[in-house]
């Protein structure tokens, strides 16, 4: 078996004979058929020879994001399919491994320097409204693009690395300057080891070592003040909604109308705002009164609804005991939220064999990339491979995944959509065609029947190609 280089090498062989047959030929009218089929074969060849290369540059573990897409990957497998392409397999949040087109994927270069971990804390720069503020890092995104404990999202050129000891060292004196509180007396030994190590390397001279610590005392609180410190904490827990009650209030009986046009007007100027913030509220006061029935431990944030409320009401109770098991018995984050409802949208990988047979008929769906084009046109199975089926569109093959097929359960329109395929591909390898050929046979591949109008056109293109019965 030959390495992906030496295929490549072959490929690029291939092609520039490809080009080459197709110069001799141009010009050539008694062979545009020839001239045709050359056109197709050098497509293949530079489709796969491109796939190759862009599958070359991956390794295993390596970080990886789709193009326009924040998701962080890992790379966990590289195969080579039996018809030769590459597939790059990622894990996604560390979920199922999913197939993916190489030239859709990219390395992750922050990601590959280490620039930031998990746990890590950051500053917001200068210029954002956080600016100045402190966040640890509960997420890492592509590009570095990381999510906070909060769940923030700061872009790179929005933060840099928080080192939690500033040390200020000069020739006469050494000074650690780390907040207001060290609690423990053998953190202090430790750091006066660190400093004793660094002071080595520096020449002989006079230095001054300042440590300060302040140590807090923990007071017990009593019974009163514990139950006045709980009836509070509840108020701040529920303060969203309280809110978004109100707001629903206000919204539905109009209360608004004396002074606004619009609510979205009236909230901006009465409560500052933004046009989305209130039925946010709204939504998260609906998805805690869905949930009340279900047991004590409600969301405490309105960012731990906003996943849910698109749910249904027994999808969301589904989900949020999921996610309070997972956080220990706790309120779980948001974040947490929304990763149960990802993993439950995330389909098993199917083999093609189970779910098609050659020959079915699909409309294709949520293709994305260059193959977005085809979304919402009929599809017919050619090839059965492991995890992806190959199927024949109005203008050539493409792969496609279980999630991306919609089966075609119409008695006639099965029978009848192969014969149509058919007469499209006999037009197409007949030669070169006029260019309104091109945009009927487009508009044929996305409709799954003929009309009496579109049948006769198609009879009289074949007649006029002379490709007929």
């Amino acid at each position: 078996m030959i390495s992906v280089t030496e295929e490549i090498s072959l490929l690029t062989k291939q092609e520039n004979q490809l080009h080459t047959s197709l110069d001799n030929l141009r010009g050539q009218r008694s062979k545009v058929k020839e001239h045709k089929q050359l056109e197709k074969e050098l497509a293949a060849v530079l489709r796969k020879r491109q796939n190759l290369q862009a599958y070359e540059v991956f390794e295993l573990g390596m970080p990886v994001h789709r193009l326009n897409s924040s998701r962080l990957g890992i790379v966990k497998e590289l195969k080579i399919t039996p018809g030769g392409m590459g597939e790059v397999w990622v894990s996604w949040d560390g979920l199922l491994q999913i197939p993916e087109q190489p030239n859709l994927l990219q390395i992750d270069d922050a990601a590959l320097a280490k620039i930031i971990a998990v746990g890590d804390r950051i500053k917001i720069v200068d210029g954002h409204r956080e600016a100045g503020k402190i966040f640890t890092v509960e997420r890492l995104l592509a590009r570095g693009a990381v999510e906070t404990t909060n769940e923030m999202v700061f872009e790179r050129e929005q933060w840099q690395k928080f080192d939690d000891h500033v040390i200020s060292m000069t020739n006469e004196n050494i000074k650690l300057e780390e907040g207001n509180c060290i609690p423990e007396l053998p953190a202090i030994e430790k750091i006066k080891q660190n400093l004793i190590e660094k002071l080595d390397s520096l020449p002989e001279t006079i230095v001054t070592v300042e440590i300060s610590a302040s140590i807090t005392k923990i007071e017990e609180l009593t019974e009163e003040e514990e139950k006045e410190r709980h009836r509070l904490e509840v108020k701040v827990e529920r303060a969203f909604y309280e809110a978004g009650t109100a707001l629903r209030g206000l919204r539905d009986k109009k209360l608004y109308r004396s002074t606004h046009r619009t609510f979205e007007e009236y909230c901006h100027e009465r409560f500052g705002m933004q046009r989305a913030y209130p039925y946010r509220l709204i939504d998260a006061a609906s998805v805690v009164n869905n949930l009340s029935p279900i047991g004590d431990i409600l969301p405490t944030t309105e960012s731990q609804c906003r996943p849910l409320a698109r749910l249904e009401i027994h999808h969301q109770r589904e989900v949020w005991q999921q996610a309070v098991e997972k956080a220990g018995g706790k309120v779980p984050t948001g974040r947490i939220v929304k990763g149960i409802i990802e993993r439950l949208k995330e389909k098993s990988l199917v083999k093609a064999s189970d779910f098609c047979t050659v020959g079915d008929p699909f409309i294709l769906t949520r293709l994305e990339g260059a193959e977005r084009k085809y979304n919402g046109c009929w599809a017919i199975a050619k090839e059965l491979r492991d995890f992806t089926v190959v199927v024949d569109v109005y203008d050539g093959e493409i792969a496609v995944k279980p999630d991306n097929v919609n089966p075609i359960d119409l008695p006639d329109v099965r029978r009848q959509l192969p014969e149509t395929l058919k007469r499209i591909k006999r037009l197409r390898d007949c030669g070169l065609l006029d260019r309104c050929v091109y945009h009927f046979l487009e508009g044929v591949g996305r409709q799954i029947y003929l009309t009496d109008l579109e049948a006769d056109l198609l009879t009289f293109m074949e007649e006029r190609y002379g490709v007929g019965d």
